[in-house]
Formats: structure tokens, C-alpha cells, sequence
């Protein structure tokens, strides 16, 4: 099974860069980096629930499971 995350597309929805999306979050730009490359191991829901405030979507935009 597979975890991807689609921030990419969503910070493009939204015209927002990585940077201003750290800042509104209160997280770091590299760890924020490392979640939107993928690379990963958790997330805190405190901090997917300040990306989804941030970007006015639901976790299920954020990251979606793919079955191999």
C-alpha cells in the first residue's frame, strides 16, 4: 500500500507558496518539504489540521491511499 501526498496541487489551487504555507502553519519550510515530497514517516493531525485550515480542504485532498 501506498501513502502519496498531493500538496503540490493544492498549493497550486490556492496560488500559495511552500514558504507562506510554513508560516500560516507554524512549521518549518523542511519539514514541511519532507511531507509534501513524500518522504515522510508521520504527520502530526495537529499539523494536518493546520494544513487543511490553511487551504480550506479535508485531509482525504492531503493524502490519498493507493493499493499495489
Amino acid at each position: 500500500m501506498t501513502i502519496s501526498v498531493h500538496l503540490d496541487q493544492l498549493l497550486l489551487d490556492h496560488k500559495m507558496t511552500l514558504t507562506e504555507l510554513a508560516d500560516r502553519v507554524g512549521i518549518t519550510v523542511a519539514n514541511l518539504s519532507i511531507l509534501k515530497t513524500g518522504k515522510a514517516r508521520a504527520v502530526r493531525f495537529s499539523t494536518l489540521e493546520a494544513i487543511c485550515r490553511e487551504l480550506n480542504c479535508q485531509p482525504g485532498d492531503v493524502l490519498r491511499f493507493s493499493p499495489e
